[in-house]
């Protein structure tokens, strides 16, 4: 073979071999750049969500801060229904021990009085309404 052959041929791969180192490094900055601007967007992405994520927490937040005044709230109506519901009781029970001092204070004044506050009549003593009983008329 001529050496000018050889030469070309030594020219030729070396001109392959740039082309070829060229056409890489494009490769090379294209994938660069691809990747810079997937970056870009899951950086804007997770913005987004972060910004999200924190509006649901304050809304969360928010709901269990309700939630807490709506529970003191029961429970202080709870405790105020319970403390009347035991004053209740409470004059209830004086009520009736009182109607019971006045009960046995009409039984030791007039024993034959009913609870109604009707007459029982006795049959040894004659009722003042009835014929035969009571006051006498001349």
């Amino acid at each position: 073979m001529d050496t000018w052959v050889i030469i070309l041929i030594v020219v030729v791969a070396i001109v392959l071999l740039v082309v070829l180192a060229l056409a890489m490094a494009k490769r090379s900055r294209v994938g660069k750049v691809r990747q810079r601007e997937q970056a870009r967007e899951h950086l804007q992405e997770s913005q987004v969500r972060a910004a999200r994520a924190e509006k649901e927490q304050a809304l969360a937040e928010e709901q269990a801060a309700g939630a807490r005044r709506e529970r003191a709230e029961v429970e202080e109506r709870t405790r105020l229904a319970e403390q009347e519901a035991r004053e209740r009781a409470q004059r209830a029970g004086q009520e009736a021990s009182e109607a019971e001092k006045l009960r046995a204070r009409a039984q030791k004044l007039a024993p034959d009085l009913s609870p109604d506050g009707h007459g029982q009549q006795r049959p040894d003593v004659p009722h003042p309404d009835q014929p035969g009983g009571g006051a006498t008329r001349r």
